[in-house]
């Protein structure tokens, strides 16, 4: 099974980057992908910007266990973890999983378990910034609920 992980100081075309994944594993009977991308609202809690910083080695590396993990837990043909660092606005990608294989159910639950551990548990700092000044972002109760279902 091959898998992709990797992480990127500049912007990404998420249409392009699944078409290539698609395209590389076209024996898959199923593709399943997640974006995340800076929300874009409107009024006084908007987010002007979202900065997410990070310790290469560590992410690089825990980004490579979680899909040795996956690999491990579902049949999969594939997968890519792709995840932005740096300073994001409203609309920009911010991450994007894929996870092809032969049957969709394999490949439905190891995006989601992919994504539950990317959000609980990366190895990136988050903070967004607002009208009212920079905020830093944790995880929240319901990440890490969403995290426990696996264990």
């Amino acid at each position: 099974m091959a898998s992709e992980v990797r992480i990127a100081a500049a912007a990404f075309d998420p249409a392009a980057e699944l078409a290539r994944f698609t395209a590389a594993h076209a024996r898959a009977g199923g593709v399943v992908s997640f974006l995340g991308q800076v929300r874009a609202e409107a009024g006084e809690g908007a987010v002007l910007e979202l900065e997410l910083r990070h310790y290469e080695p560590l992410t690089l590396g825990g980004m490579e266990d979680l899909a040795a993990e996956v690999q491990a837990r579902w049949a999969l043909d594939g997968l890519l973890l792709l995840h932005r660092f740096g300073s994001m606005g409203p609309g920009e990608a911010i991450v994007l999983v894929a996870a092809a294989a032969r049957h969709r159910r394999d490949a439905f639950a190891a995006a989601d378990f992919a994504m539950d551990h990317l959000k609980s548990r990366a190895w990136f700092w988050k903070r967004e910034r607002t009208a009212a000044g920079w905020r830093w972002i944790e995880p929240r109760g319901e990440d890490h609920a969403d995290l426990a279902r696996w264990t």
